[in-house]
């Protein structure tokens, strides 16, 4: 028997234990999958043993595949799950489940070919396979829809979601909630079933359906799967397997399983899927800051300012527990800002997502005071203030003053540098870059930016922070705009440029839209406000090179006083109450002026050359980011766009897309645009990777 599953006889029990922490992964390369049904076949030959009964080790039952074998070749002469399912619907002893935990994907499909299944309250129980790119391979597609029906399997399986035991038990998935400590509890209830003399129910005995039409029903299915999930085949694919469960025989549905699965786990949606989950896990490993780190204790917080930026900060905080001080200038702007926060948690608790009661509790974390000396117990303190240096220098300067020892002192600036802010305080190793992104309350997204002399301590407990507070921490380094902005001023930059040449806002936003971008560049400076990346062009003017290519464009708009729908105009006009664009032709035709002021000919400009220049920019300015070792790998920066930029993630990033599409090929594009300008000079990087038929992700 395999180490990593126990098997011990109780009574009439055979309680089979998977014992693989801390999810109890179903692996195929240790064995798990193999030990299970060596552990059924044993019992099967056991008179004494009347019932199984299939239980995890610790909290969890199983949280489904082990993510380590993901696109590895499984070892000859072992079990996979399809294997070990399969026989289990062989099996003439009843077999439980008993579940815990987050019960996910694979073992939530080995808990399905059991008859029975108990459950204590606390287990998440879902198939979340699509959010990879896949589909549930171990027959998840055709067991769930003939235990729960068919218009139940499809919301499951297609968004991935999960449900709760209580859920589970009402759609039937669970067949009973037991107290906890879960073993006894499951034991009783196996031997209950033995001795009430309870058949075999097999899910694949069963049957399913949906009210009503089957075609209508499923027609109207994908036209609402498709719409839901445009750019994602697999809830289209998920969709079709439930619909084989419907209408063929379980083996037929079975064997269709298994096809469609074949077909995404080759998609490079699905590949760029399971980069973005593996990418997601990797950017908390740091070269230089082992995991043995040590972490300085954060149980308390503070923020400067109460404006849009900081209320979302204060509240990531409040919403992990830990309380804050939010320091104004003002009185009206400290109550201004508390208003903002509260009407948020209000309308959460309105859509029913936030008890009143959690949204009080929250509240009376914070507390507003008007003087720097309110600080001095924080364990961090976070600057929120106006994106100058001089400002965020004199606000340093304060906190050093005031500071305990031992604090952390972070702020929030998006381009500034980071060294420069720390060498005004005599802390340097105290202060670092935690660039919110906003509404700060919303976006996971976390650039964490160490500085020259941040302390590793400072760094492990930054990143750790982040998971507390529920943010995707990235690790960058110091240059002008970091990771993202860096990229992104490149992108819009580009944008610029194609609409200076020939291109309309609304044509540039289209073709990155349809690329798979929530928004495209002129959408979001609108959202965003113009006025933010002017205020960044007028501070970066003093150092321009006059030689530069530089478009008026966007500072010309700002000028008119447009600066997005805040005041109801920017690169596009707004109507009153309603965000949807309006092309405006006040706007054409200042862009047609711009243009010939700049002496350039307009010219018809394909939606292909919109998406390689904008894209492509991305690209190679992340390899150049790279080659400076700003950001430690290639998936660093993916994990950036796709958490803070809105890059549609089934692209996996920038630079996994550039994979995908072959570095030769992105090269020979980026050639193609040389005579544009400077800024189409190929990154040393990508040159030396195309020419080696290296990738940017190993």
């Amino acid at each position: 028997m395999s180490s990593i599953v126990d098997y011990q006889v109780q009574g009439h029990v055979g309680v089979i234990t998977l014992n693989h922490p801390p999810v109890n992964a179903l692996s195929v390369s240790k064995g798990l999958l193999q030990g299970v049904l060596d552990a059924i076949k044993e019992g099967e030959h056991d008179t004494a043993v009347k019932v199984f009964l299939l239980i995890g080790a610790g909290k969890n039952f199983s949280g489904g595949a082990d993510i380590t074998e993901f696109g590895k070749a499984a070892p000859p002469g072992l079990a996979n799950l399809r294997d070990l399912v399969s026989y289990m619907d062989t099996v003439t002893k009843p077999m439980v489940a008993a579940i815990s935990g987050p019960t996910m994907g694979g073992g939530l499909e080995l808990a399905m070919a059991t008859h029975y299944r108990v459950a204590i309250t606390g287990a998440q129980i879902g198939l979340p396979e699509v959010k990879l790119g896949i589909l549930p391979g171990a027959a998840g597609t055709q067991r769930l829809p003939r235990l729960v029906g068919a218009a139940v399997a499809v919301e499951m399986i297609t968004t991935g979601d999960p449900v709760s035991t209580e859920r589970a038990k009402e759609l039937g998935i669970v067949d009973e909630i037991v107290e906890a400590p879960l073993l006894p509890a499951a034991i009783k209830y196996a031997n209950r079933l033995v001795r009430e003399g309870k058949p075999i129910r097999r899910a694949s005995a069963l049957t399913t359906a949906v009210d009503g039409d089957p075609d209508a029903f499923f027609a109207a299915a994908r036209e609402r799967v498709a719409k839901a999930f445009r750019g994602y085949p697999a809830p289209l694919e998920c969709l079709a397997c439930v619909e084989a469960s419907v209408k063929m025989p379980f083996k037929d549905g079975l064997r269709f399983e298994r096809e469609r699965f074949e077909v995404l786990v080759a998609t490079t949606e699905s590949k760029s899927l399971r980069h973005a989950f593996f990418s997601e896990r990797a950017a908390n490993k740091i070269d230089d800051v082992p995991d043995s780190t040590p972490v300085r204790e954060i149980k308390s917080a503070a923020v400067i300012g109460a404006g849009t930026m900081g209320g979302g900060i204060a509240m990531n905080f409040v919403n992990a527990g830990i309380p804050v001080k939010v320091l104004e200038a003002a009185q009206d702007r400290l109550d201004k800002g508390f208003d903002i926060i509260r009407k948020n948690y209000a309308a959460t608790v309105a859509k029913g997502k936030l008890s009143q009661a959690a949204m009080d509790k929250r509240m009376s974390l914070l507390t507003g005071v008007l003087s720097y000396d309110d600080l001095k117990d924080a364990d961090i303190i976070i600057e929120a203030v106006f994106e100058e240096m001089d400002v965020k220098k004199e606000v340093f300067r304060k906190l050093d003053a005031v500071a305990k020892p031992g604090a952390i002192l972070a702020t929030n600036t998006s381009t500034l540098d980071i060294d420069q802010i720390a060498a005004v305080t005599k802390r340097p190793q105290d202060v670092i870059g935690l660039h919110f992104f906003s509404p700060a309350n919303v976006m996971r997204l976390l650039e964490i930016v160490r500085g020259a002399k941040t302390a590793h301590d400072v760094i492990a407990t930054s990143m750790k922070l982040a998971k507390t507070i529920k943010k995707v921490g990235v690790l960058v380094g110091v240059c002008d705009g970091f990771v993202g902005n860096r990229m992104v001023h490149a992108y819009f930059r580009e944008a610029g440029f194609l609409i200076e040449e020939g291109a309309l806002p609304q044509q540039v936003d289209r073709v990155l839209e349809e690329f798979g971008f929530a928004m495209g560049p002129f959408r979001v400076g609108d959202l965003a406000g113009l006025d933010i990346g002017w205020a960044i062009r007028k501070r970066q003017a003093a150092t321009r090179d006059p030689n530069e290519r530089y478009t008026k464009i966007g500072d010309m708009i700002c000028e008119l006083g447009r600066f997005g729908q805040k005041t109801g105009a920017g690169y596009y006009r707004y109507e009153a109450g309603n965000r949807k664009r309006i092309p405006d032709p006040e706007i054409e035709a200042l862009i047609v002026r711009a243009s010939a002021e700049a002496g350039i000919t307009r010219r018809e400009i394909s939606d292909q050359e919109i998406l390689e220049r904008c894209v492509y920019q991305l690209v190679n300015t992340g390899a150049k980011i790279l080659e400076e070792r700003i950001a430690q790998r290639a998936s660093d920066i993916d994990i950036v766009y796709l958490f803070g930029y809105g890059f549609p993630r089934y692209r996996g990033g920038p630079m996994f897309y550039a994979d995908c599409v072959g570095l030769d090929n992105v090269l020979a594009a980026i050639k193609r645009y040389e005579a544009i300008g400077p800024q189409w000079k190929p990154a040393a990087l990508l040159a030396k990777l195309a020419a080696e038929g290296g990738r940017f992700n190993g």
